[in-house]
């Protein structure tokens, strides 16, 4: 085997890291080409020779008797089998102290064990290998580089032959790792392959920027990902990577298919969720055979992530199965689930931390797999998604997953389905708190008119779109159009939902505020303390719509003057609001804003 005499530019850490393991007598697992730069590295560090076995090529045995033939001139016994003759091997190895590397291991005990020499005292032994091997080896992991290793690393190969990165090839250059993931095998790859055809490729300065929008397209079937035999590398980066996925059974091969349905984002797999304990097997030893093969990555518990360019096989995989509409599906009812669990409105930040990770993958089935949503769940993604973003202030983001929801319905669903009623209320709610009210009036009354016809008379849906039609009346001091309206949903209401239900406080509350601005003080006071009494018996003890209650009593109060009545009310809404139960608009705002009913359709 030829080895160079190149820097391997990154891996100096590891380097010494993996000098430190075989001097102090411990047997390391590294990957094939810091083991080579290793062993050319510390040639005379060991006087007894640096014997190399590929595992995979050919019987470990007697690859080991080939070298001892032809590098130590050992004469081997004839009449003696493998086993003995191994045995004459190392009773007659040179003298000096040994290194023997054993290179791309996948099953210790049959490839392995019966080839190591029974006095490890002189020996030094080297495993590289994709699996996780276990505690009893001393291991040195190699993970990606950081982004800056990563950015020395594609210098070193193009400065060379003065491939200079400068603005905005430099900024270009952070993209494209950060697309590789920082993965070394395939910055080298890419690297190699921008050296070799710079000229033609950076005519126009932009060879940085051709080669990513090339990678984003034809990804790992792209040529600069291939094999390149001239640099050592044999394998590809989809090639190495099958090395892997080859030794995983139909099974885990298809639970990992699946996960190459996520977003490039960490996400939640809830095994204890699976109530049959032979599936759940499949799953645990699925899961444990992709992270022993480093094929996904374990981020905290229950939470994994997939590299880049793992993800980017798994995509690869996936449209060469016949299955993949079935997984596709499967993964969508799956995030809708998820999407279910994000509140319509008033989310506190404890569940912002629930379910943001999910947020990515709502996203991506939003963004990349709508055909795969039933009509049922088809407004689902896009209503949760809005509802997240807004309830936390953020409506530049809410935006456009709400209208690409309006623009999805209107394709899909018949006008007049309640869903696209649904759509157009919260679009109508969002372009209001944007200031955007010529905008969200028509939306207001289409979706008014949608559930007279879609849904039963007296509907709930219906006193929430017209509750939310007299809000914006209101805010645009339209109080005489605002008040028969908010009477109309809270009749609705009174027929249509149980005696104290939240809702109905909701509207008792809008009203009294609408009082309030008219200054009719004697006809709000009675219908906040009819709303406060409703949420005592409806809501837990300091839920946060109690201290919006309390607080508006008490600013009520404040207007006549009655400080002593308004302070025990300041001082309640104040305990209640807590960090993790208050909700995100409150904590936006600072006040609490009049209850808007943000709906989601089918839940």
């Amino acid at each position: 085997m030829v080895l160079d005499n190149k820097v391997l530019v990154g891996r100096e850490k590891e380097l010494a890291e993996l000098d430190a393991l075989l001097k102090n007598n411990q047997r390391g697992v590294g990957k094939t080409e810091l083991s080579r730069r290793y062993a050319h590295a510390h040639k005379s560090a060991y006087p007894g020779g640096i014997c190399w076995l590929e595992v995979p090529a050919e019987n470990v045995g007697i690859q080991i008797l080939m070298f001892a033939q032809n590098n130590l001139g050992l004469i081997l016994p004839e009449e003696e089998d493998l086993p003995g003759k191994l045995h004459y091997c190392w009773q007659n190895w040179s003298e000096g102290e040994a290194l023997l590397i054993y290179n791309d291991v996948t099953d210790y005990e049959t490839q392995i064990k019966p080839f190591l020499p029974p006095d490890l005292s002189r020996f030094r032994v080297l495993l590289t290998t994709r699996k996780n091997l276990g505690s009893a080896f001393q291991s040195l992991p190699l993970d990606v580089l950081t982004p800056l290793l990563a950015m020395e690393l594609l210098k070193s190969i193009l400065l060379p032959r003065k491939r200079v990165l400068h603005e905005p090839q430099s900024a270009k250059a952070r993209e494209l790792l950060k697309w590789l993931g920082y993965l070394p095998l395939a910055i080298q790859l890419v690297g190699r392959f921008l050296d070799q055809y710079w000229e033609i490729l950076n005519r126009d300065n932009l060879a940085l920027t051709k080669m990513l929008e090339r990678l984003q397209r034809k990804s790992l079937e792209h040529r600069a990902m291939l094999a390149n035999e001239l640099i050592n590398y044999p394998n590809g980066v989809a090639e190495a990577m099958a090395l892997s996925w080859d030794r995983l059974d139909k099974k885990t091969q298809e639970i990992g298919l699946r996960l190459g349905l996520y977003a490039l984002a960490p996400f939640r797999l809830s095994l204890d969720q699976i109530e049959d304990d032979e599936e759940l097997e499949v799953w645990e030893i699925a899961i444990g055979d992709l992270l022993n093969l480093h094929l996904l990555k374990g981020v905290e518990y229950g939470v994994y992530s997939l590299h880049p360019l793992v993800r980017e096989f798994l995509q690869m995989k996936l449209r060469e199965y016949s299955g993949a509409d079935e997984l596709r599906r499967g993964f969508v009812v799956a995030i809708v689930e998820a999407a279910r669990k994000i509140p319509h409105q008033d989310i506190t930040q404890e569940q912002v931390r629930e379910v943001e990770v999910d947020i990515p993958h709502i996203e991506e089935v939003a963004e990349n797999l709508t055909e795969y949503l039933s009509d049922d769940d088809l407004i689902v993604p896009f209503t949760r998604l809005g509802a997240f973003y807004k309830d936390q202030g953020f409506y530049p983001q809410a935006q456009p997953w709400l209208e690409k929801g309006k623009e999805i319905a209107e394709k899909r669903l018949d006008k007049d389905n309640s869903d696209v009623a649904t759509v157009y209320n919260n679009l109508a709610n969002l372009y209001e708190s944007l200031g955007k009210y010529e905008a969200a009036e028509p939306l207001y009354l289409q979706a008014i008119e949608i559930v007279k016809i879609a849904l039963p008379e007296n509907h709930p849906y219906l006193a929430s779109h017209i509750n939310n039609l007299a809000l914006l009346y209101k805010s645009l001091g339209k109080y005489e159009a605002a008040e028969p309206l908010y009477l109309q949903a809270l009749e609705i209401h009174k027929i249509a939902l149980p005696e104290n239900h939240p809702q109905l406080a909701t509207h008792l509350n809008n009203l009294a505020l609408l009082y309030k601005s008219l200054g009719k003080y004697e006809a709000a006071e009675p219908l906040y303390l009819q709303a406060i009494e409703i949420h005592k018996i409806a809501l837990p003890e300091n839920h946060p719509s109690l201290a919006i209650d309390f607080n508006n009593l008490a600013n009520l109060y404040y207007s006549q003057g009655k400080y002593e009545a308004a302070e025990p009310l300041y001082l309640q809404a104040i305990e209640i609001h807590k960090p993790d139960s208050l909700p995100m608009a409150l904590i936006i705002s600072g006040s609490p804003p009049g209850p808007k009913n943000f709906s989601t359709g089918k839940t």
